[in-house]
């Protein structure tokens, strides 16, 4: 069997790992997930050209900083994510660590992951993981809001959640129980949105292949003299 690697090999592993396993808070997937899933993108996702304004955030020690301070004035990949009690969450997060980051590092990509949860709990995913790229926190949703990512739980997954003793109005630095769709998007050296992968139902990631792929694409197409990666 070969080494898994992709975010989605590590989930069906992960699935069949607790298969015999009570269900916890970050996994409770009800049928929702599947209906939008099914669905398609929600109305209103921004769409590619728009300008992202810059958004007031904290870092993993709660001083205050803005998304254009993240940035850097470079390219960047923002990875929206809910937070460090969702498995899905970690799974993808310890992978762009591994598989991700080091190559965007190389291209001079900035990378930077966002959650709605407290400064604390970002703190807390950044050191379990052992992470390298900027973690912040995003109070009250506002960018993923402004992106049209924003979702909530059903009452009955709120109510899974809470028996397995995860409370959002606790964990969320607004005390909302507001959640960005798992959502990876491209932004330029001037704050313009080039991509963008939404994933209504949040047990599915986008995989780093198709980050550096559309990094590729996005590269040729303001520079027709770059070479593809194979060639």
């Amino acid at each position: 069997m070969g080494v898994v690697s992709t975010i989605s090999e590590q989930v069906a592993q992960m699935h069949l790992a607790r298969a015999s396993e009570p269900v916890d808070e970050g996994m409770a997937a009800g049928p929702e997930q599947a209906e939008m899933a099914a669905g398609g993108l929600p109305a209103g996702v921004a769409e590619v050209g728009m300008t992202v304004p810059d958004v007031e955030m904290l870092d993993v020690h709660g001083s205050p900083t803005t998304l254009y301070q993240a940035t850097a004035g470079r390219t960047t990949v923002v990875v929206f994510y809910r937070g460090t009690w969702c498995p899905y969450c970690n799974i993808a997060l310890a992978t762009y660590k591994s598989q991700l980051h080091p190559q965007l590092t190389q291209r001079g990509v900035e990378l930077v992951a966002l959650s709605p949860q407290r400064p604390d709990g970002s703190l807390s995913m950044q050191e379990k993981n052992d992470i390298a790229f900027t973690v912040l926190s995003d109070p009250g949703n506002t960018l993923a809001r402004h992106l049209g990512i924003l979702t909530q739980p059903s009452e009955d997954a709120r109510a899974a959640q809470l028996r397995f003793g995860l409370d959002l109005t606790a964990v969320n630095a607004d005390g909302t129980i507001d959640l960005p769709m798992p959502t990876t998007v491209i932004l330029d050296n001037e704050h313009v949105l080039r991509w963008i992968d939404v994933h209504p139902d949040y047990r599915t990631r986008t995989e780093p292949n198709q980050i550096l792929g559309a990094l590729d694409h996005l590269g040729r197409l303001t520079n027709p003299r770059i070479p593809d990666q194979d060639s």
